[in-house]
């Protein structure tokens, strides 16, 4: 995984995390119709990089195509929450919001989790096995990559 992914999937988070919390602003703010648009539309690009970075991560680095699918099926869950959103049909809005904040969490975890434990326990950010040399841990595959 490319650092720009990790990039994208961490702003991807941070910004369905903010998106509820312009709609609870909804609630004592007249004018926070505006600003939840604004964040949720905000969102929606983050997705579109999302993607771009998936596929950027595929085809030139020659990693896995499996956050492609990822990204984009988050990106069918962001259209299907846009225009949830726009008919007001919030029975099913809010549900799904939460939903892509867990899914956005897991795409998150999974790259940590994915590393060596060697990798993790090493404060410099290398292995090394027996002493004679190190390698960089710095590719990060998803759970079920080789």
């Amino acid at each position: 995984m490319t650092t720009f992914l990790r990039a994208t999937i961490a702003l991807q988070t941070l910004a369905v995390f903010l998106t509820p919390v312009t709609a609870g602003l909804l609630l004592t703010t007249p004018s926070a119709l505006a600003l939840h648009s604004a964040s949720a539309y905000t969102l929606y690009v983050v997705v579109l990089v999302h993607v771009v970075a998936a596929v950027l991560a595929w085809r030139p680095g020659g990693g896995s195509p499996r956050p492609i699918f990822h990204a984009a099926g988050f990106l069918v869950l962001a259209s299907a929450q846009v225009a949830l959103g726009i008919a007001h049909v919030k029975t099913v809005h809010v549900p799904l919001g939460v939903l892509l904040f867990g899914l956005s969490l897991l795409q998150l975890r999974g790259f940590r989790a994915a590393q060596p434990p060697e990798c993790m326990s090493s404060a410099s950010g290398t292995q090394s096995s027996s002493g004679s040399s190190s390698q960089p841990c710095g590719r990060v595959t998803l759970p079920g990559e080789p």
